[in-house]
C-alpha cells in the first residue's frame, strides 16, 4: 500500500484538502504543501501495518470502502493508505 502523510491534527483541515491530496502527483518521498499543510509520500507500507496500527488505542481508523482507502489518524498526522493497483495483463 502507498502511504501519503498529511501533517495536521485538525480533522476539519484534513477533510478540506483530502481530495486535493489524492489528486496531487507525488514522487516517492516527495513533500508538497496544500493550503499551508505539508503532505508527503511516505513510500510503501507492509501489508500488516494497518492491523498493527489498529491495535494502538491512540489511533483512529477510517475507511473509504468504495476506493479501498484506509485513513489513520494519530498524533499530529493523518496517513492515507492507498492500495497498489494491480496491472492487468
Amino acid at each position: 500500500m502507498k502511504c501519503i502523510t498529511v501533517y495536521t491534527k485538525s480533522y476539519e483541515t484534513f477533510s478540506g484538502i483530502y481530495e486535493d491530496v489524492l489528486n496531487q502527483p507525488l514522487s516517492e518521498y516527495e513533500e508538497k504543501e496544500i493550503e499551508g499543510v505539508t503532505i508527503s509520500d511516505a513510500g510503501d507500507v507492509p501489508s500488516d501495518y494497518v492491523e498493527r496500527m489498529k491495535a494502538r488505542p491512540e489511533v483512529a481508523v477510517m475507511s473509504i470502502r468504495k476506493r479501498g482507502i484506509t485513513i489513520l489518524q494519530h498524533g499530529d498526522v493523518f496517513e492515507i493508505l492507498i492500495p497498489e493497483e494491480t496491472p492487468t495483463v
